[in-house]
């Protein structure tokens, strides 16, 4: 039994155990089911994957479902959160959400389970009027809306301004030989409302781990969504990360990806501008080395005129690391006064490293600023030897140079702590010190 027959199977003693009262819910489910065993995962025949083979992945007989909780102490996971700041956190652990290492919040917004807002009435309307709703159907999402239970339910209500940022942390702890997990997150800002979301996978051993992540963000007229997402697991540890943003007029998200860590990172993300003076930001630093591979693949859809979006990929890659970015802007018809920024740079540490890169625009509207470009290339020898001239060894130098290169995306981070936090990362990574911040 191969891994898409043993999930296929597998749903209807999900479905038995499953005790949600949501009926609405269970038909979507049932119908994300027979969607997955239609369509089964993405091959290297589709142009989207065309880079990214899920084969070597796909190939541990996964345990879907834990056997039971396991329980961990703040000690553990100290080091993995941003704990410099107070924040709502809500902690998983191997796809179980634990109460004594979280801090959910029902005062003036919701930050609270997915299971929990499923089942009570009180959630109902957003439930039934955001969930599932702009996720495209194919067959991770669908695999994922057929399994949802649990995940992260955050809501920020009309005129509200989150009081302090909150953490979504999924850990496993390797207790299972292997194990296959799929959260499910919703995130709704109302008019006029602002938030900002720290989202992270960590596994705790070397068990082998894949994570199917998908989360909705809905931002409504005026709300504002700042969102980071660090990635720097371990290399047994596989993360398939889609994350689908709907926008109102004058709203603005950005997201900022750090992809650090990991055996396979394929990141999947969407904006919908579904009004007037939007703006979209997107941006993102790889870091990797050995083996691993990380790919990005990203949409920004213009529908409005007067509108705006920025992406902005930063790559460095080492020894047989493989990069993939496949960034798409499309301009609609009636999409005029459009301005959409789209760039990727990556630096190759060594001659077996590779970078797939297609910036792409796909414009139908005629008064337009649009813009795409993409840059491969090595460290700057002249650069390099400018900085050993003033006696900096050759490998500070180097990661100076590297440092440099990453600023501009670091720069636009709006939590100082965040930016120490991946300062610190990339440093480490480096295997240098560097006394002072970007």
């Amino acid at each position: 039994m191969d891994f898409k027959e043993k999930l296929v199977s597998s749903f209807l003693a999900f479905e038995e155990e499953y005790t949600g009262s949501n009926d609405d819910l269970r038909n979507i489910r049932s119908q994300a089911i027979k969607d997955f065993e239609t369509i089964g995962f993405p091959g290297k025949k589709e142009e989207a994957y065309k880079y990214t083979s899920l084969k070597s992945v796909l190939k541990e007989d996964y345990n879907i479902f834990p056997k039971g909780e396991n329980s961990l102490e703040y000690r553990d996971i100290q080091k993995y959160l941003i704990h410099e700041i107070d924040t709502y956190d809500l902690v998983f652990i191997d796809g179980v959400y634990s109460s004594h290492l979280s801090s959910t919040t029902h005062d003036k917004i919701d930050a609270c389970l997915m299971s929990s807002a499923i089942n009570k009435d009180q959630y109902k309307p957003v439930i039934d009027n955001y969930f599932n709703k702009i996720a495209p159907k194919n067959g991770l999402n669908s695999l994922n809306t057929a399994f949802t239970k649990e995940g992260a339910f955050i809501h920020i209500h009309k005129n509200t301004m989150a009081d302090k940022p909150i953490q979504i942390i999924n850990f496993s702890t390797g207790n299972e030989s292997s194990l296959f997990v799929q959260p499910r997150n919703l995130i709704v800002v109302d008019e006029n409302s602002h938030c900002q979301i720290i989202e992270r996978h960590q596994s705790l051993t070397e068990q082998p781990v894949l994570t199917n992540s998908v989360t909705e963000v809905f931002a409504d007229k005026r709300a504002i969504v700042d969102y980071y997402k660090i990635q720097n697991d371990n290399l047994s540890a596989s993360l398939i990360d889609n994350t689908f943003i709907e926008q109102q007029s004058e709203s603005f998200c950005s997201v900022h990806t750090f992809s650090l860590g990991g055996k396979l990172t394929r990141n999947n993300l969407n904006f919908y501008q579904k009004g007037e003076r939007i703006d979209s930001t997107m941006k993102g630093i790889t870091l990797i080395e050995g083996k691993q591979h990380v790919d990005h693949n990203t949409l920004v859809h213009h529908t409005q005129p007067n509108c705006e979006s920025h992406q902005d990929y930063k790559g460095i890659f080492d020894d047989k690391s493989v990069g993939v970015f496949n960034g798409k802007v499309y301009v609609d018809k009636i999409a005029q006064k459009i301005n959409a920024y789209q760039s990727n740079n990556n630096v190759l540490l060594s001659d077996r490293a590779t970078i797939n890169s297609k910036p792409q625009l796909e414009i139908f509207a005629d008064d337009v600023k649009c813009s795409h470009g993409c840059t491969i290339g090595q460290l700057d020898e002249e650069a390099l030897f400018y900085l050993e001239s003033r006696g900096i060894p050759k490998k500070e130098a180097r990661g100076l140079l590297m440092y440099a290169f990453a600023n501009n995306v670091l720069e636009s981070v709006k939590i100082p702590e965040i930016k120490k936090r991946i300062n610190k990362l990339i440093a480490k990574k480096l295997g240098i010190e560097l006394g002072f911040h970007l």
